[in-house]
């Protein structure tokens, strides 16, 4: 039963974020939806209220990925084609989204 209500509180927080993103367009309504529910736990949400869910579904974490592993194959062949292009935005993603957070924490 409590694994069900934490499932609701996910779900309303998500709903929350779809009608955000359809007023204001700037995020995906998944990611207003999580900075609702980060606020929404930082202001006193207890964390019990959400933990049972959000355990199963970080369990479950691995079959999210299998899509993008399917897509991968599927598109192969236009991967190899443009592989330097592919490979210059994974190199400078992961550079970016390292640097950010490590120069944000600099600042501080």
């Amino acid at each position: 039963m409590r694994a069900a209500v934490s499932a609701l509180w996910i779900l309303l927080f998500y709903l929350l974020g779809e009608g955000l993103a359809r007023l204001f367009g700037l995020l995906p309504g998944s990611l207003w939806g999580m900075l609702l529910l980060f606020l929404a736990l930082r202001l006193g949400l207890p964390e019990s209220g959400v933990a049972p869910a959000a355990r199963m579904l970080l369990r479950l974490m691995p079959l999210f990925f299998v899509p993008v592993g399917v897509g991968v194959l599927a598109y192969r062949e236009l991967l190899l084609t443009h592989a330097a292009a592919v490979a210059l935005a994974i190199v400078l993603g992961t550079l970016i989204t390292l640097a950010v957070p490590a120069l944000l924490l600099e600042r501080r």
